[in-house]
C-alpha cells in the first residue's frame, strides 16, 4: 500500500458541501449552465471533443464527502486491502478518454468497502506527494444504498464528489474524458473531467493541480475491501490481517484513447505506442486483456 491511498481508508468520508466546485474568478468553466436532471447515458460515442464555448453544461454535484487521516485502532493489524486493475502511462499526457461498462459489485453495506472504476491524470510532486483527478463510476459501502453512481475526486479536496442526478445502472456504458486546458506556462494547470451524457458534455470537475499540461493516466478498476465489517453500524469490531474479498463482476473499458497534447488528435492507448504498467490482479480479481491496453476487463476471477 502506498500513501497516496491512505486518506481513502483511514475516516469514512464527511459530508461536507452541495455545490462541489472551486470557483475562480477567470475559470470559464463557471460560466456554463447547470445540467438539467435526467436523461440517460448516450447511445454513440462522442463526435469531437468538449468545449467550454459549445454545447456544454456544468453537472451538479449531490454531495461532497472529504477524507481525512486518522490512526488505525488500537490492535487493528490490517486497515483493509486493495487492488488496482488496469494500467498505467509510463509517459505523460494530456487527456485520456474512453467508454467504461457499469456492473453491480457485491460492496458490503455500513464499511469502507468501494469499488471504482475510472480515469485518472496524476502526477508525483515530490515528497511522497502525489496530485491527481479522477472520475467514472463507483458503488461505495459508506453511503449510496449500494448504487452505482457518477463520481470525481481530487487532491484539491481531497473529496469524493457525487453526481446522482445521473441515474445509472449495472450494464449502462458511458463515456469519461480527462483533459488539460491550454499550457498557462505555470505549475499549476486546469484539468477537468467530463462525462458524455445524452450526447451532450457535461463537466464534472474542473482543478487547477500542479500537473502542469501533462500528467500520467490510469485506466482502472479498484477494489477496496474493509478489515472491519460492521464497523459503521456499531457492531462489535472484527480484526483481521487478511480482509475478505467480495464479488466484482468484470467491469469493462474500451475505445480508450490519450491525447499527447492540449488541442491534439487522440490516438488509441496500444502498448507499441503507449508504453504502460499495469496491475494485472490478485487471487481473487483478474484482468482480461483483449488489446492492451484500449480493450480489457478486470473483476472476479474465472467470470464473464
Amino acid at each position: 500500500m502506498t500513501l497516496r491511498w491512505l486518506p481513502r481508508i483511514a475516516l469514512v468520508a464527511v459530508l461536507i458541501a452541495s455545490s462541489g466546485w472551486t470557483v475562480y474568478n477567470d475559470d470559464p468553466a463557471s460560466l456554463l449552465p447547470l445540467c438539467h436532471p435526467g436523461g440517460k447515458p448516450s447511445d454513440t460515442p462522442p463526435a469531437e471533443p468538449p468545449s467550454l464555448t459549445r454545447d456544454a453544461c456544468r453537472a451538479r454535484a449531490t454531495s461532497v464527502q472529504r477524507v481525512r487521516v486518522a490512526p488505525l485502532p488500537s490492535g487493528l493489524r490490517s486497515a483493509g486491502s486493495y487492488s488496482h486493475l488496469g494500467a498505467t502511462s509510463a509517459g505523460t499526457w494530456s487527456g485520456v478518454l474512453g467508454r467504461i461498462t457499469v456492473r453491480d459489485p457485491a460492496v458490503r453495506p455500513d464499511t469502507l468497502d468501494f469499488t471504482a472504476a475510472r480515469f485518472m491524470a496524476r502526477r508525483d510532486t515530490g515528497e511522497g506527494r502525489t496530485s491527481w483527478l479522477e472520475a467514472g463510476w463507483a458503488e461505495t459501502g459508506w453511503s449510496g444504498g449500494g448504487r452505482q453512481r457518477i463520481y470525481a475526486y481530487d487532491t484539491n479536496r481531497n473529496s469524493w464528489t457525487f453526481f446522482e442526478d445521473y441515474k445509472i445502472h449495472s450494464g449502462d456504458q458511458i463515456w469519461i474524458y480527462l483533459e488539460s486546458g491550454p499550457d498557462s506556462g505555470q505549475l499549476a494547470t486546469e484539468w477537468r473531467a467530463w462525462l458524455w451524457w445524452g450526447d451532450k458534455w457535461h463537466l464534472l470537475a474542473s482543478q487547477r493541480l500542479p500537473l502542469t499540461s501533462s500528467a500520467q493516466v490510469e485506466q482502472y478498476v479498484e477494489v477496496y475491501s474493509d478489515a472491519k465489517p460492521g464497523s459503521l453500524s456499531g457492531e462489535p469490531p472484527e480484526v483481521r490481517s487478511a480482509p475478505a474479498s467480495y464479488s466484482v463482476p468484470p467491469v469493462s473499458f474500451d475505445n480508450v484513447q490519450v491525447k499527447s497534447a492540449p488541442g491534439g488528435a487522440a490516438q488509441f492507448w496500444r502498448a507499441d505506442t503507449v508504453p504502460s504498467t499495469t496491475g494485472d490482479g490478485t487471487a481473487a480479481y483478474c484482468v482480461d486483456w483483449t488489446t492492451r491496453f484500449d480493450t480489457w476487463s478486470a473483476g472476479d476471477c474465472g467470470r464473464s
